[in-house]
């Protein structure tokens, strides 16, 4: 019985029209949790910083996952979009009368991080493994450095007083759009040259594979999406400074990649819920909302010698998850599998045979 049961699971699983019904859903809840409040403001905001991170994840991980690369500078792209959106809707878009404008400031802080991808991209790519990590570092170090010294831009005060126009719906149709551009990227002609490149370069450029380009363009595609994040990130804070897009913030977004599992889109989106919400969980207002059921004798102990400590703690213990998982998870929660949904049908095949590595992908089974 259990094996019938699991069988039809899987099958029903794998029927392609559930990841439209899915997104349908989404989009209706998406409008209607911020319209009825269906959940408190918090939880919506949390939702929100949820689909954020998933963004930075899925773009991220087309580098660093799927062509084998390993780039430091994805926090300062979406400094980029952060500040190219939030200076149109403060100084230049009309947004008080024309609201509607706001696509466009986040549209524009995506292209211009997309344009920033390409320069980076052009020194950065001559090199690889460490030396590429070491130029894309320096890259986001130059971003800090520039914004910090340039006053129009608040310098290293930042930008306050943003005006609140990220909303749950636009963060979840960025999300689908990421999700949906990645997928089909990686399954094109130009996802096979980055996989063959991830595989064997030097190979990949005797099969008439040319490199560059391919690079260039998922580069682009990877920081564009950062951009993005980035404008939607400064619009929900409604503040944002240079301190906010460090290194710190890159180990972040890695953290959440490698939890996930690289080379998998259903991974990206694991990881950044799991990261996002275990962030939240460990906040000590949060812990201390959980845990007020216990008796003063108890808690008051426990709040005074952990939970308001917990607030420097976490920062420790985050960084201390990537080692872990590092160490004894390298694969990240979906490993070298993927949602059967995200796997075009002609592809569904090759995800059965074994890998290089010897191990199996095992697509099909519904993970």
């Amino acid at each position: 019985m259990s094996a019938m049961l699991r069988s039809g699971w899987e099958r029903f699983m794998a029927q392609r029209w559930l990841i439209w019904v899915l997104v349908a859903v989404g989009f209706v809840l998406a409008f209607a949790i911020p319209e009825y409040n269906l959940f408190n403001k918090y939880v919506q905001l949390v939702m929100m910083y949820v689909g954020i991170n998933i963004i930075l994840t899925v773009s991220l991980n087309l580098v660093n996952g799927y062509m084998g690369e390993f780039s430091l500078a994805h926090a300062g792209f979406m400094a980029v979009g952060a500040y190219t959106a939030a200076l149109l809707t403060q100084k230049v878009l009309p947004i008080a009368a024309y609201p509607e404008l706001f696509p466009l400031a986040i549209l524009a802080g995506g292209l211009m991080a997309a344009l920033l991808g390409l320069i980076v991209a052009v020194p950065s790519f001559k090199v690889r493994g460490d030396y590429l990590a070491i130029i894309t570092l320096a890259f986001l170090m130059i971003v800090k450095s520039v914004i910090e010294n340039i006053d129009f831009i608040g310098g290293p005060r930042g930008i306050p007083g943003i005006k609140r126009l990220t909303t749950l719906p636009w963060v979840f149709f960025w999300v689908v759009v990421s999700v949906w551009v990645v997928r089909n990227f990686v399954y094109s002609k130009y996802g096979r040259g980055v996989l063959s490149i991830r595989e064997d370069e030097i190979a990949s450029e005797l099969m008439s594979v040319n490199t560059q380009r391919v690079k260039f363009l998922a580069f682009m595609v990877s920081s564009f999406f950062a951009g993005i994040a980035g404008g939607l990130f400064a619009h929900l804070l409604q503040f944002i400074s240079p301190r906010v897009f460090d290194i710190i913030k890159t180990t972040d977004i890695l953290i959440m990649v490698y939890l996930g599992g690289i080379a998998s889109i259903g991974g990206s989106i694991l990881g950044a819920t799991a990261y996002t919400v275990l962030l939240e969980l460990l906040r000590p207002s949060t812990v201390a909302a959980m845990l007020a059921w216990l008796p003063a004798v108890v808690f008051d102990p426990l709040n005074e010698h952990f939970i308001r400590h917990l607030g420097v703690w976490r920062m420790v213990i985050m960084p201390l998850l990537l080692v872990l998982v590092m160490l004894y998870w390298p694969r990240g929660i979906m490993g070298l599998r993927e949602f059967r949904w995200f796997i075009p049908r002609r592809d569904l095949d090759a995800h059965h045979r074994p890998n290089v590595h010897g191990g199996s992908h095992d697509a099909a089974r519904g993970h």
